[in-house]
Parts: C-alpha cells; structure tokens; sequence
C-alpha cells in the first residue's frame, strides 16, 4: 500500500527547503537515504512557498481564484514523500523519523487507486 505524508510546518520558521540549516538539511538527507535503501519509497517532492499558491473555489455558476493557500493558518505545506509501506503502522513509523516530526506536523494517509505511484 502507498502512504503519502504531507509535510506541515511554519514557513516563516525558516523550514522551507531553501532555507533550512545545515543541521537540518544534513537530518533530511539522513531521512531521505533511510527511506531510499529501505526499498519503500516512491516519490517526494518540496513545494514553493504557501505565498506563491492560488486557491480555486466554487462561486455559483463560476470560479473564483484567490492568491495564497486555501486556508490561513500558522503550517503550511511544505513538501510530500510517498511510500510503498505494509500498512499504517510501518507508515507511522517513518513519520516519526522525518525531521519536521519534531517541530512541525506529519499527515499520513493511504494512497487510493492505480496512479498511486
């Protein structure tokens, strides 16, 4: 089963990729060569700033466009990884290794149907 895990932390607390720390990127690097040699994962990506988003939401008969992410709050997403994992429990096991575990949010959910991966 695929899991992606959708990667939540603060922007202005300088956990965007770009800006991380050497401490921080050397942990993700860590992270990242453990989930390749462990055979399970499949993709990962790091996103733009939430600043450069834009949002499309339904309005009537039309749609309305709005700069930023979808809703204000202090997290913002900040990258995905998806992984071939046995189940949930495997799946949370790698959340609990991802750097931003610690200091941001890790969402995990199962991947659903055939263009998982």
């Amino acid at each position: 089963m695929k899991y992606m895990f959708l990667l939540y932390g603060d922007e202005s607390a300088d956990e965007t990729p770009a800006r991380l720390s050497p401490e921080r990127a050397s942990q993700w690097a860590e992270f990242h060569q453990l989930a390749e040699a462990s055979g399970k994962l499949v993709g990962w990506n790091s996103l733009v700033p939430s600043t450069e988003a834009v949002t499309v939401r339904p309005d009537k008969d039309e749609f309305v466009e709005t700069d930023g992410p979808y809703t204000e709050t202090k997290e913002q997403l900040g990258g995905v990884y998806i992984l071939e994992c046995t189940d949930m429990n495997e799946a949370l096991a790698f959340a609990r290794k991802m750097p931003c575990s610690v200091h941001g949010v890790v969402e995990v959910r199962q991947v659903l149907g055939e263009n998982a991966g």
